[in-house]
Formats: C-alpha cells, sequence, structure tokens
C-alpha cells in the first residue's frame, strides 16, 4: 500500500456497546504492551462505544488506568444493564432496515424510534456517562465525537470548540436508539452517531495514516476507507472468534466488560506484530 509523506496518525474507535468499550481498550493496552501506542494519536475519532474510549484517553487516563477501570472491581464504574434485550430491540429495527428507501430515511426512521421509546430518564443516563469520564473535559483538540441530530438524522461532530460538555456530547453518541435517551444539548436531541456510521472513519482526514478499530462490522467501512486516498496507509482490527465469544449476545450487558477487556488484550498482543512495522515504515 502506498504510504503518504504524512506521518500523522489518525485513531478511529467504532462502536460496540460496554463490550466495545472494553474491547477497545484491552486492544490498546496490548498493542502498547508489544510497542505499539496509539494514545498518542494526532487525531481520536470516537462513535459510540468509542467517543468513551477517545474522551479517556484525551482526558488524560492511562491505558493502564483504563484497563483496570474494566476488570478491577475495585475500580469498575457503574453501567445500567438494558431493560430491553438485542433480540427485541432488533424486532424493532429489521422493518427499517428492510423497507427504508435510503440511508436518510433509514436514519430518520432510527430516531424516530428513539424519540417515541420508553427509557431511563436522560440524567440517569448521563451520570453513568459521567462516572465512566471521572470529570474529564476536552483537554486538546484531537477527539471528534459522533452523534446524529435526531429531528433530521444529520449527523453532529463535537469537538472542543463545540461549546458542548464532553459528557453530554460521549452520552449523545453513545444514545443507542430504543435503549437510551436521546441526549438534550442546546435544545436539539442527539442519538447513538452509529446510526450514520459505526465507525464514521470518513472523518480521519487530514492523516497519512489511519487505523481502525471496530468491534462491530460496518458494511460502509471499505467505502470509508478509500474515500479517505489512496496516499493513506490504513489497518483495520475486528474482533477475532475469542473476543466475539467474550461479547457473548449482548454487547449492552455489563457482565461483558472483563471477558471482553482481557480477550481485546490477547488479540492486541497478538496484532503488535503486524502493526508496528506497518505505521513504522
Amino acid at each position: 500500500m502506498a504510504m503518504s509523506p504524512d506521518r500523522r496518525l489518525s485513531l478511529v474507535l467504532g462502536g460496540g456497546g460496554v463490550a466495545g468499550v472494553a474491547w477497545h481498550i484491552g486492544v490498546l493496552v496490548g498493542l502498547f504492551e508489544g510497542g505499539v501506542d496509539l494514545s498518542v494519536a494526532d487525531h481520536l475519532v470516537g462513535t459510540s462505544a468509542g467517543s468513551t474510549v477517545a474522551a479517556q484517553i484525551a482526558g488524560g487516563l492511562t491505558l493502564t488506568e483504563m484497563f483496570a477501570r474494566q476488570v478491577d472491581t475495585a475500580t469498575l464504574a457503574t453501567e445500567l444493564k438494558p431493560t430491553v434485550s438485542i433480540a427485541e430491540l432488533w424486532a424493532q429495527m429489521a422493518p427499517i432496515y428492510a423497507e427504508s428507501a435510503d440511508d436518510a430515511e433509514r436514519r430518520r426512521r432510527l430516531c424516530r424510534l428513539a424519540l417515541d421509546a420508553d427509557t431511563v430518564d436522560e440524567a440517569v443516563r448521563r451520570r453513568v456517562i459521567a462516572a465512566r469520564l471521572e470529570g474529564l473535559d476536552w483537554t486538546d483538540d484531537r477527539v471528534s465525537v459522533v452523534a446524529v441530530e435526531a429531528s433530521t438524522g444529520e449527523r453532529r461532530v463535537f469537538d472542543r470548540s463545540s461549546g458542548v460538555d464532553v459528557v453530554d456530547a460521549v452520552a449523545a453518541s453513545c444514545a443507542v436508539p430504543g435503549i437510551w435517551p436521546p441526549v438534550t444539548i442546546g435544545g436539539a436531541r442527539y442519538v447513538d452517531g452509529g446510526i450514520w456510521s459505526l465507525t464514521n472513519t470518513d472523518l480521519a482526514t487530514g492523516c497519512g495514516q489511519v487505523v481502525v478499530l471496530a468491534p462491530l462490522a460496518d458494511e460502509v467501512l471499505p467505502v470509508e476507507l478509500a474515500g479517505l486516498g489512496a496516499g493513506v496507509l490504513s489497518a483495520v482490527i475486528t474482533p477475532d472468534a475469542a473476543s466475539l465469544a467474550a461479547f457473548g449476545t449482548n454487547v449492552l450487558d455489563p457482565l461483558v466488560r472483563e471477558p471482553s477487556a482481557r480477550a481485546g488484550l490477547a488479540q492486541g498482543r497478538a496484532e503488535a506484530g503486524r502493526l508496528g512495522p506497518l505505521l513504522a515504515d
């Protein structure tokens, strides 16, 4: 693959529930142990689960601290277990995907599902996200957090210049339709950025190197990567068989955090040998 002279690195972290948060962190720690430190990336694109991880990295938490919060009972942040199962949610979403004439209609219908759903109170959910971020704030310009404006279905990218609290931005990016409440920001309501794209890799522009961690399969990812340009060196890590097994049948179940983090750790260690030379070229 052609190498761009631009050595700046963009780290793209995709959606995947609490399993995805844990897996992201495990992979990053495993890569770090193998000599590949992606936490120093020049740009971080976070969608849904990935927004939590991007905000933690940029907020100053070390990878070791982040991993401990997934596996150590003394530091585990409190998570809510959804009252709606993944199977029940998919039963609501499947007709939307099957019947929508185009992506814009699909997004509008998913947003309507989110707005109409009976969920926990918005303030209750916000406290969960605040606990994940431990009082962190936007500390630099590296982070882009992706959400979707519920009334229009249009994408919104939050960063330090947006004038929005990082907790609200991450809560919006993680507001899974039908599971968690839309998040109110500046009079508008926002839902999970994953309904636009599970990784939003097209936002990783301006960097010659792009690494994508994608906990969930995303059919538009190859298109987004291609759109970055022929000179961009890219690498994608998706869950291996052990990681998928650790995710179980519900990526939103808090009980999958530790096994997903440990499976990600093992996978990151294995991937370091591939990724290190690639980024060093």
